[in-house]
């Protein structure tokens, strides 16, 4: 048995030279050591659709290091960073991980461990529930009760630090220092933010040297006009709105009647924004909409279990481990949702992912000696 089983939260979006950075620490952290990926599929926790294809990113995760690739639904991937993370994190202790290791930039785990605790204070939670009466949004009125001002993958880390307080108090939040920013969208460095890339690549610049075998994956160029007429044709069409997950506070009337005077998804977005709403919680809220995520699939306990991926190492893991392998068709609703956003992704991209999807096989990957 190996001697540390590493887990890693990722979307890959795309995959690109710095999650090789990542892996690469964690190899020379934990040298014998198994790593087991939980990753997002088609549509990632911003509310987007990813540009790599589900089956690529499997393939390169496993190129570069990955053992096991388990599958995060898009009906928990397509969420709040808590239920992001408490899903990602079942997943993971579920698999048999011991460690989390995740990017920070205050790369002080101790410190995220502290504001963790200090929002499950009943004072702290006064506070942001405060704020978000007062119209702040759910970031800023969590940054604002602890007075801190932490970055996006911070405030992701303490959800993951969380749902590990909830799930299994034994596995150890580890983090890596971050070598970028996230909202950099300029720096032409080696190693730059997905985030970056995503806008580069949107741009039709070149993008080749910021991805490992840029020859080998095909990054999906995503249709958005044909996104928005389906978004659309759902939201005109729909009589009841206020069923779909994240859609509350009486905005369903704002978003039928932006969705008649818009004309790009970008437009509806920035219409819709508000003091309270931040731009990614509307794009969750309209891709609920589009793929017909409901209040009532609401997480409680996860019956899902996936795996998408394996390398010799994972395949002999899984062999000799005593996991509870729960059947994802035990899981009808959470299965028909992950068909339901291969169909959609398929249609606005040029990927034909449908046909592995259906024939529910994991990408093997047997390393050329």
């Amino acid at each position: 048995m190996f001697m540390e089983k590493i887990g890693i939260i990722c979307e890959y979006n795309p995959f690109h030279n710095g999650h090789i950075y990542h892996i690469k620490k964690i190899k020379e952290m934990y040298p014998d050591s198994l790593i087991i990926l939980v990753m997002s599929t088609y549509f990632t926790q911003r509310g987007e659709l990813n540009i790599l294809s589900k089956y690529d990113k499997v393939k390169i995760s496993l190129k570069y290091g990955v053992d096991v690739v388990i599958e995060l639904p898009t009906i928990y991937s397509l969420n709040s960073a808590d239920i992001f993370a408490e899903c990602a994190i079942d997943l993971l202790n579920k698999a048999g991980a011991e460690k989390i290791v995740f990017g920070s930039e205050s790369n002080d785990p101790n410190y995220l461990i502290d504001l963790s605790k200090k929002l499950e204070n009943k004072k702290t939670k006064e506070k942001i529930k405060r704020y978000l009466n007062e119209g702040l949004n759910y970031p800023t009125s969590l940054s604002k009760a602890i007075d801190a001002n932490l970055s996006s993958n911070d405030l992701l880390g303490i959800s993951y630090i969380k749902a590990i307080n909830k799930i299994n108090k034994k596995i150890e939040p580890i983090t890596i220092k971050r070598t970028t920013d996230y909202n950099d969208l300029e720096s032409n460095g080696q190693i730059v933010s997905g985030n970056n890339i995503r806008e580069k690549f949107k741009r039709g610049e070149n993008v080749s040297k910021y991805i490992p075998d840029y020859e080998e994956v095909l990054l999906q160029k995503i249709d958005y006009s044909k996104l928005f007429t389906l978004l659309k044709y759902k939201i005109l069409t729909d009589n009841d709105l206020t069923k779909y997950l994240g859609v509350d506070e009486g905005i369903e009337t704002r978003i039928k009647k932006l969705a008649f005077t818009s004309n790009s998804l970008d437009e509806l977005v920035k219409n819709i924004k508000s003091k309270r709403y931040t731009y990614l919680r509307i794009n969750r809220m309209l891709m609920h909409i589009l793929l017909g995520i409901q209040k009532t699939d609401s997480y409680k306990k996860m019956l899902y279990f996936r795996v998408i991926g394996l390398s010799n190492k994972g395949k002999s893991y899984l062999r000799e481990s005593k996991i509870d392998m729960v059947s994802f068709r035990n899981a009808d609703r959470i299965y028909d949702l992950e068909i339901s956003s291969c169909i959609i992704y398929d249609y606005l991209t040029n990927s034909n992912t449908y046909k592995l999807e259906i024939q529910n096989k994991p990408v093997f990957y047997k390393k050329s000696a």
